[in-house]
């Protein structure tokens, strides 16, 4: 059994939608599970459409969701040039619902309202995928995700109950395998109790791939990209990257915890739990060998790998009252920053002070003031990069600090976290 998943900019058009079905295409005989995102940047486009709901903006509302329909109707006239009634019918009870919203009451709760918008995309990409799957006489059921992953009720970072969806992925993914060698379904969605959907988080779909395979034993998952693998380094930021022929699990989850956006934070741990290796392979080059993330820690430190957060804000809190920074106070301080949505990517106290760093993102930094402002002195400076160099040394930190102003540095024994502007 194996599992792969391709992001959107595997099926951004008729063409990618193609290339897909060629890489399924090689792998006749095994049973397969096909995890889908929405098409190209989707999610960016039904954002803006809950926007335009939330605030009411008819006009705009109704234009971004023709917008949409339009695009994934143009892709299914070029796959399907003898028209497929089958998918144009799907999609147009998808949007005709979608355009409904606009008469029809709307829950006091954004992040509600978002889940059952945004997944509309990836409802579509993975019916246009199955469609033309079975078009190209490949052997293809759709799924709905959502009758397999069973989350809470936190929208838009649902957490899995994982003892209901290893019962729900056995009862609905056994049966259709003894029909079909693939299966087609989304990333990045699933459903309370009650059937309403939820969201796994922005990026989502590589943990839905993490999510299907622990519970169906993968032998595998492969998640297709645009890149020859894992690399050491963001190529907009570092010169001379280099791929990453094999890392550790552990590894992987340093990588993505400290910001390497290849692979999903959440993805790496199931499959680490039942040793179930994780490849990262071009779809451009589907033949290349790209990166293995395995168990084995073998060729962690042969390549230093540099992770770059750009236009980071320092922020720096102390009591009015010129206390102490004690226990007591960054429990409260973490309690808020935690409901306040804020993930911090550095972070260091004194006795009377507590600095971190964390993205630009203004409205965060609003909310934070608002909150604190009556018992803490909050000061902000903007303009900095953080680096982080994982099997660091030397030569690696004068590499990245050369002409720079460094501000902290904070060094284990394998990481070392730069800031600096």
């Amino acid at each position: 059994m194996l599992v792969f998943k391709f992001g959107g900019a595997s099926v951004k058009d008729a063409e990618a939608v193609k290339n897909v079905a060629k890489i399924i295409s090689l792998f006749p005989k095994e049973k397969k599970l096909v995890v889908v995102s929405a098409m190209g940047k989707t999610t960016n486009s039904m954002e803006e459409i809950v926007d335009a709901l939330w605030n009411k903006s008819t006009e705009s509302f109704r234009y971004l969701v023709d917008q949409v329909y339009q695009y994934h109707i143009n892709v299914c006239e070029k796959l399907f040039p003898d028209s497929h009634e089958g998918v144009n019918s799907f999609l147009d009870e998808l949007f005709e619902g979608l355009q409904n919203k606009i008469n029809q009451p709307l829950s006091e709760n954004y992040d509600f309202v978002y889940d059952q918008i945004v997944s509309i995309g990836e409802l579509a990409s993975t019916k246009i995928v199955e469609c033309y799957l079975l078009e190209q006489t490949e052997q293809a059921i759709w799924l709905d995700a959502r009758l397999c992953i069973r989350t809470d009720n936190s929208y838009r970072n649902g957490s899995v109950d994982w003892l209901k969806t290893q019962e729900l992925i056995t009862t609905h993914v056994s049966p259709l395998l003894k029909n079909s060698n693939t299966i087609v379904t989304q990333g990045f969605i699933g459903s309370t109790t009650e059937g309403l959907t939820t969201t796994l988080g922005r990026e989502g779909s590589d943990y839905t791939a993490g999510i299907f395979a622990y519970c169906l034993n993968a032998s595998s998952v492969t998640i297709w990209k645009d890149v020859p693998g894992m690399l050491n380094a963001d190529p907009k930021w570092f010169d001379n990257t280099i791929k990453l022929k094999q890392i550790s699990f552990q590894e992987a989850i340093e990588l993505a915890y400290y910001g390497a956006t290849v692979i999903h934070p959440k993805t790496i741990k199931p499959l680490q739990n039942k040793n179930i290796p994780l490849f990262v392979k071009s779809f451009i080059d589907p033949h290349a060998e790209g990166t293995e993330i395995s168990a084995s820690t073998e060729f962690d430190h042969l390549v230093p790998s540099f992770i770059f957060k750009m236009n980071q804000i320092k922020v720096g809190i102390t009591p009015k009252d010129f206390s102490f920074i004690v226990e007591e106070n960054l429990s409260h301080l973490f309690d808020v920053l935690s409901r306040a949505g804020v993930h911090i990517n550095l972070m260091q106290n004194s006795a009377i002070s507590f600095d971190f760093v964390i993205d630009n993102k203004q409205n965060v930094i609003k909310n934070l003031f608002q909150i604190l402002e009556k018992e803490y002195v909050i000061t902000v400076e903007e303009g900095f990069e953080l680096v982080t160099i994982r099997h660091y040394d030397q030569k690696t930190i004068d590499r990245v600090t050369e002409d720079k102003q460094i501000i902290l540095t904070q060094k284990s024994e394998q990481t070392a976290r730069i800031l600096m502007r």
